[in-house]
């Protein structure tokens, strides 16, 4: 895993990413080469139209020569597609590229040749149609880890993981249970220990304003609680539950290295509010290391050339360790 190459799946082709991308490899900071999946058409267009300049090193998919990838060029393999006007917005013609762009990156990384996989951003709207609540699951689906697969927004000084995730919230209470808890602080342990050879400090949040409902039986009597006292038991280094709206605060974030809430947006908004785009998205459970930029496609800022690349250089700057 020291020196193979790390792989990166375009997504969805009307989204910031290739921008993203350019910006990131632009000073050339990595150790490691890297292979893009995309279209050739759809890169060069957008070389172009973005203004910037990189030579291709174009790929053979079915017989790929490792000694031949190149550190100077954009290494491409190309999922040559007919977009025809699917760079104009957001749209299901682009979903059958985004399949074929998958599929082949999964082939891939059972070679186990590669560090791992960074994907662009994907519209869950369009591409997963209510099939799947994100790439995440997606991916877990596809390589047979279904339910068993965790979300990780990944910094340095402070980690956030939601039990669960793309949910609306009125049924956020029907889905999170201990098990689901106690599995989650276990993968995030085990991978804490195999890459950074430390055993995390994790505090878990309540689900509830405060801890605590005005009904008689709530999900921290009946399901949080007992879940932590089994983890502490296994001596897992859990504490809590933490009211979510004062574990944030600097006094008592600093006490721990992964926070673990209920829901998306319970972790992820103040984690975002924190460190902007200076964080990412690891999956973990999956048979690979799966990496994403923490944000969209982001329509609204295509072709402007104002993006921010910070997520994606730290992404690649994950895997090039």
């Amino acid at each position: 895993m020291k020196n193979n190459p790390i792989l990166v799946v375009s997504g969805e082709p009307f989204s910031i990413f290739t921008e993203i991308f350019f910006k990131a490899i632009k000073n050339d900071k990595y150790k490691k080469k890297i292979v893009l999946i995309i279209s050739k058409s759809l890169l060069l267009n957008q070389m172009k139209s973005l203004g910037f300049s990189f030579d291709i090193n174009l790929i053979n998919k079915n017989n790929i020569n490792f000694k031949k990838l190149s550190k100077k060029k954009i290494n491409v393999i190309d999922i040559d597609y007919k977009f025809k006007k699917v760079f104009d917005k957001i749209s299901d013609k682009s979903n059958k590229y985004i399949k074929e762009s998958f599929n082949l990156a999964l082939k891939l990384m059972k070679t186990k040749k590669y560090s791992g996989l960074i994907n662009g951003p994907i519209s869950k709207k369009n591409f997963l149609k209510g099939s799947f609540l994100g790439i995440t699951e997606y991916l877990a689906n596809l390589t047979n880890a279904a339910n068993r697969v965790s979300m990780l927004i990944y910094n340095k000084k402070l980690s956030v993981s939601p039990i669960t995730t793309h949910l609306p919230i009125s049924v956020v209470h029907k889905k999170i249970s201990k098990d689901k808890i106690i599995d989650q602080v276990m993968q995030i342990t085990k991978f804490y220990k195999s890459r950074f050879g430390k055993k995390p400090r994790i505090a878990i949040t309540g689900l509830n304003p405060h801890c605590e409902s005005n009904y008689k039986s709530s999900e921290e009597d009946r399901i949080i609680i007992p879940a932590i006292k089994i983890l502490i038991k296994k001596k897992y280094r859990v504490k809590g539950p933490f009211a979510a709206d004062t574990i944030f605060m600097k006094e008592q974030a600093k006490n721990y290295d992964v926070i673990v809430g209920m829901y998306h947006d319970q972790v992820l908004t103040p984690a975002k509010t924190l460190f902007g785009f200076n964080s990412i998205n690891i999956t973990l459970g999956l048979p690979f290391l799966r990496i994403s930029p923490d944000h969209g496609p982001n329509s609204l800022m295509v072709g402007k050339n104002k993006s921010n690349p910070q997520s994606l250089i730290e992404a690649l700057k994950f895997l090039d360790n």
